[in-house]
């Protein structure tokens, strides 16, 4: 397919379904770089970090539910071109909430179809996934001939509703509009693989939180087991490419366009290790620990069938705040600890698709966003040392101010056998909180000459924690 770089784009309005997330966001802003007549962000937040951006570019922003028809309606009303990627239930506490995932994924993908063909919208592209056609066996330098994962063997919602969603999508593929029957629907579908670049807000925050912690210990799989990423901006490409090969209109190009009704991988091409590729690297550059132990994928699975069970428990809390994520659940440990990667060659030849975005660069710049994102945050030690500091100036104040009850009486026999006498245990007390309160005061002056933004958080983290914190804000000041 050769078309200018524009073609199907100059002077057209688009809409994008979950337009203020990741892809949506950078979508929107290329497709208006473009020449894009209108750009519509129909989305369920108010607002997002991409927000501000994408108002100054222009991109009319609409807040809406796709579980909602009218909403959905109004969203697309002379619309052109669908983009559509609102999806839920991809990662962490959101891969348990079954019901939800289906509502969004499948009866808001089934409003989605309704609309265009109400608002007469000639094309539709969906992001889709790879777990349409993968659910745990090894697939290598897979394509579009294989079948479907039978859908009853999906171990999450997520892979199940997408599966789902994406044969109605390609089933609705030439069907008429509803005013004008001579106005034709068009839908293709994108299977992107794991999305990576600056602002990715799925997978790598819950990561960098684990290893901020000292949770992310463990590594998954044989250093073998190789799968797919996709840099943002060559997905963006692969969107957009789409979005061309469903045109009817191109001159001396007659039948049905090339796009109509096919599905595509996308992905950078170079098949790798995740741990050895992105986090690796990402930890060594942000000063985490490298994870060390390995557990086999049998193991994992085994430890990700718990967090499942429990989440699984607290189901009427997973929407709350104080509810921690998962730290491992299935469908994640087949991600990173079965071989799974694919061929792009059809995206190649019938949409012209060629990763633009090299992996080393696309991990420089993602490396570069993360060690800026550190700059500008709290940062701090691991929740063992928390644990430890908290446990233990608990235990010293118990000893000293609290009378010997119950296990109180074991607390204060064990710092009698330290200390000796109970003037000396009141004193340790008396000389830590000291130190943690002047550790704190120092924490503040010197935050507000470091790290302004932060000085409250230094100043309550120091006083809790004393050097053990103080020491993250010298290291900062020195850098």
């Amino acid at each position: 397919m050769h078309l200018s770089a524009n073609e199907g784009i100059e002077g057209l309005r688009f809409a994008v379904t979950g337009g203020q997330g990741f892809v949506g966001a950078a979508l929107s802003l290329e497709l208006l770089r473009r020449g894009a007549r209108e750009v519509r962000s129909l989305d369920l937040r108010a607002s997002s970090s991409w927000s501000q951006q994408l108002l100054d570019a222009g991109v009319r922003i609409i807040q809406g539910d796709i579980r909602k028809k009218d909403d959905v309606r109004r969203a697309f009303r002379g619309v052109d071109c669908v983009f559509h990627l609102a999806s839920y239930g991809m990662s962490g506490k959101e891969m348990v909430q079954t019901a939800r995932s289906d509502e969004v994924n499948i009866n808001g993908t089934c409003n989605v179809l309704d609309a265009c063909h109400e608002q007469g919208v000639r094309r539709l592209v969906y992001v889709s996934t790879y777990n349409v056609v993968f659910g745990g066996k090894p697939i290598v330098n897979g394509n579009e001939a294989l079948p479907y994962f039978p859908i009853e063997d999906h171990v999450d919602a997520y892979g199940r509703s997408k599966s789902v969603a994406e044969q109605l999508v390609l089933k609705s593929n030439g069907r008429p509009a509803k005013s004008d029957k001579s106005s034709r629907l068009y839908t293709c579908a994108i299977r992107p693989a794991a999305i990576y670049g600056p602002g990715e807000e799925r997978h790598f925050p819950r990561i960098l939180s684990l290893a901020k912690l000292g949770l992310a210990f463990f590594k998954i799989g044989d250093p073998g087991v190789k799968t797919d990423w996709v840099y943002i901006d060559n997905l963006v490409l692969a969107l957009i490419l789409a979005s061309m090969g469903l045109l009817d209109d191109i001159p001396d190009r007659k039948g049905t366009p090339v796009a109509a009704g096919q599905a595509y991988f996308i992905c950078d091409g170079s098949p790798c290790n995740t741990f050895e590729f992105i986090i690796k690297p990402l930890f060594q550059s942000l000063g985490y620990s490298v994870p060390q132990v390995v557990l086999d994928t049998s193991v994992a699975l085994a430890v990700s069938r718990i967090f499942l069970f429990i989440s699984t428990l607290f189901y009427p809390w997973l929407d709350s705040k104080w509810m921690p994520q998962p730290l491992i659940l299935p469908a994640e440990v087949y991600k990173v600890g079965v071989t799974h990667y694919f061929s792009f060659l059809k995206a190649r030849e019938e949409l012209g698709y060629v990763p633009i975005v090299r992996p080393h660069e696309g991990l420089a710049a993602t490396i570069s966003y993360w060690q800026e994102r550190k700059r500008m945050e709290l940062d701090g030690p691991t929740i063992f040392t928390w644990l430890a500091v908290t446990i233990g100036m608990l235990a010293v104040f118990s000893a000293a101010c609290l009378p010997p009850v119950g296990p109180l009486k074991w607390v204060l026999d064990v710092h009698m056998f330290v200390f000796r006498s109970m003037l000396v245990i009141r004193l340790v007390l008396a000389v830590a909180i000291a130190l943690h309160a002047g550790e704190a005061v120092y924490a503040w002056f010197l935050a507000r000459r470091v790290d302004p933004r932060n000085a409250a958080g230094w100043f309550w983290q120091t006083f809790a924690l004393g050097y053990f914190s103080l020491r993250y804000l010298l290291k900062r000041g020195r850098a």
